[in-house]
């Protein structure tokens, strides 16, 4: 399964699961006429006005978004081709007869082609999740509802109530710990619960008929299907009542709980954690971390309050909304039209394009070997450590320059970048997935085995030493990411292409891409959340008073400018939420800046297609930042999702660079300008 799911501490580039993607090293992979092109910009506007629409005016006019997509820009284009890409190896690998039992093709064949064979899935109906639908039919007892809460988990059913997970321990990172997490609710955040806004009630709404749906599909008579709604919503409510908000949970010291089992059963009276843990084949451990201990005090209430029928048709719901989209079309076209009243996507992505998905996420190393060995090659490999390094030297550069900073905390800010583990491309070593049985005839019970095989895996990393060499993310994917707790930034090989990178592109274009992406990552270890990480990845401080002092007055101001940036109607962004991206934005693109002044390009005026090196540099990475999206999307995302809208995230950064005043003149009157005292200044 894709393994970053479960780490709380990943810092990603995007609230994007992995796709596909193509090397730009590959016969097959497009490559742009020009990297920077007019005919996607609209020149009419100032720049220092509307720098996102001076840069994609034109495009986000031309590329209204797909049905099948909730929203379109630079990283769903990429996604697009992508997705055609991998989809060529899954075709290939189903249609290999002389695959040997065992293989790479055989396995990643047989998953997908099981994925295919739509006509057995509508064949079997609701059929293979009766089974745990009978064993919660016969629960007796309060014991009965927290032994499936257990098994449920460990069979890869379903998670409900809360969410458990192994991790590194953030205050002794070379320790597997035990860790339990808030959770137990379907819609996206705890305030669709809680507010009373028309998006809220409409989402409301739909969730309750969607429970309705999928009862009735197992045959529920349609007055009991409404009943097991309102008991589904009324449990769910009151936990969301005990979650904390999306901002706390950004919090490391506060969400770091650490009790023995014998305390925090005390603390949570009717759960016996020793026996809980067992039942979910956890036996060494003699201590959880918890991140918010009130949750769980309300959980164990409402265990002794609800009644046990109650808690059965929470638990059958927990089974029928995990299962739904594996099932027949009924229980997919259900889930469907739930989703797109949170999202407002219109159509069905295609069966192949939603099961090539799914096959990444489960098995994405095995799918990742055959992926790497088509298309990626050693030279984007070697060009990326190249580009690593500048942007160290450059971060090494900005660290020193820092006027806000003492020399002893800059000094352990430069362990801490000299620390820095950077992934690129693949694993070193491939998760093989031994022991997962995958049948080319039973989809759904490949899936239900791969959640078992996770779950094992899993627990199994309790007592051993922490294994750096795991990756968070599938080699196709095109995203990013850092983790605070192993101190590495990673760059899976699925986004080594354009608008990113292209070998064939000058040096403004890469490093106004990709180097500001890598520069992102580097910028995480030292954000709002990171910088509590020392160089080891243990949760511990390393600043003097006055430094942190500094630092959080210019986070506060950031926050600030966020906050300011309206998304729809009324509805801001939320800038304590969006705080780590926003700081990764800012000091990745002043990082890569400062790496690409040290390039022979970036010290030279010379244009190209009329634009200097400066203004090709703040147009690429204007560029990766163009997108439509749907406003239901939007709505959510800003509830849901750190990272601050494309638009926002595109000229958030460049109001701060005094060299983008200068590269486009932007003077006092435009509607960007920011007085250079009034600019902020992190990294």
């Amino acid at each position: 399964m894709n393994k970053f799911t479960s780490n709380s501490l990943f810092l990603g580039l995007i609230a994007v699961a992995s796709v596909g993607n193509l090397s730009a090293q590959s016969s097959k992979s497009p490559s742009p006429d020009k990297f920077i092109n007019v005919a996607n910009m609209d020149l009419s506007v100032k720049p220092g006005d509307n720098f996102y629409e001076y840069a994609n005016g034109l495009w986000l006019k031309n590329n209204p978004i797909p049905a099948k997509e909730v929203r379109w820009g630079s990283f769903n284009v990429l996604h697009d081709f992508n997705v055609n890409a991998v989809r060529s190896l899954l075709t290939e690998a189903a249609a290999n007869k002389n695959a040997k039992p065992g293989s790479l093709e055989k396995r990643v064949g047989d998953f997908y082609g099981a994925g295919m064979d739509s006509l057995t899935i509508e064949k079997l109906g609701y059929s293979p999740i009766k089974p745990d639908l009978a064993k919660i039919d016969i629960i007796k007892n309060l014991e009965g509802v927290k032994t499936a809460i257990a098994s449920l988990r460990t069979n890869g059913s379903a998670s409900p109530l809360f969410d458990f997970y192994v991790d590194q321990d953030s205050k002794h990172p070379e320790v597997m710990a035990a860790i339990l997490s808030q959770g137990g609710i379907t819609l996206p955040d705890r305030d669709y619960y809680l507010k009373d806004d028309a998006r809220s009630l409409k989402a409301r709404e739909a969730y309750q008929q969607y429970i309705v749906k999928l009862f009735t599909l197992i045959a529920t008579p349609q007055l009991t299907a409404e009943k097991n709604a309102k008991t589904v919503f009324d449990i769910e409510r009151q936990l969301a009542q005990a979650q904390y908000s999306r901002v706390e949970m950004r919090d490391p010291y506060k969400t770091y709980n650490k009790f023995s089992l014998t305390d925090f059963s005390k603390q949570t009276p009717g759960l016996d954690w020793k026996k809980l843990l067992a039942e979910m084949k956890v036996t060494e451990e003699d201590s959880l971390i918890v991140d918010n201990p009130a949750f769980f005090t309300t959980a164990a209430k409402l265990l002794q309050d609800v009644p046990v029928e109650n808690w059965k048709v929470y638990l059958k719901w927990n089974i029928l909304k995990r299962a739904a989209n594996s099932l027949n079309s009924p229980f997919v076209n259900a889930s469907f039209e739930f989703g797109k009243v949170l999202s407002g996507q219109k159509v069905q992505k295609p069966r192949w394009e939603r099961m090539s998905g799914t096959t990444d996420a489960v098995i994405g190393e095995l799918l990742g070997q055959l992926y790497v060995k088509e298309y990626f090659k050693p030279e984007a490999k070697a060009r990326m450590q190249e580009l690593v390094s500048n942007l160290s030297k450059a971060f090494e550069i900005r660290i020193n320059k820092q006027d806000w900073m003492s020399d002893s905390t800059k000094q352990k800010a430069l362990d801490k970048l000299h620390a820095f583990t950077p992934k690129i491309g693949y694993p070193d070593k491939w998760e093989n997935y031994e022991g997962l049985q995958i049948n080319r005839n039973t989809y759904f019970q490949n899936l239900r085995n791969a959640g078992a095989w996770a779950y094992n895996k899993m627990i199994s990393k309790l007592g051993k030493p922490v294994d750096k060499t795991e990756w968070g993310m599938t080699p196709p994917t095109v995203n990013a990411y850092y983790n605070p707790v192993l101190n590495e930034i990673v760059f899976p090989a699925g986004i080594l292409h354009f608008p990113f990178f292209d070998p064939k592109a000058d040096d403004a274009i890469n490093y106004g891409g990709i180097g500001a992406v890598i520069g992102h990552e580097m910028s995480h270890g030292f954000d709002d959340e990171g910088s509590q990480y020392d160089k080891d990845g243990t949760l511990r401080n390393w600043w003097t008073a006055e430094d942190l002092k500094n630092f959080k007055t210019r986070t506060e101001k950031l926050a600030e400018q966020f906050d300011g940036y309206t998304v729809l109607d009324t509805v801001h962004v939320n800038g304590k939420l969006t705080l780590g991206e926003n700081i990764g934005d800012l000091g990745g693109l002043n990082v890569a800046y400062e790496a690409f002044k040290m390039t022979k390009q970036g010290q030279s005026n010379e244009k190209i297609d009329g634009f200097t090196p400066d203004q090709r540099f703040f147009l690429s990475w204007a560029q990766v930042w163009r997108m439509n999206i749907r406003p239901e999307t939007a709505a959510q995302l800003i509830i849901v999702d750190p990272h601050s809208p494309s638009e926002y995230r595109s000229v958030g950064p460049l109001v701060n660079m005094d060299a983008w005043y200068k590269a486009f003149d932007v003077k006092p009157g435009d509607k960007l300008y920011v007085a250079p005292e009034n600019r902020i200044r992190i990294w």
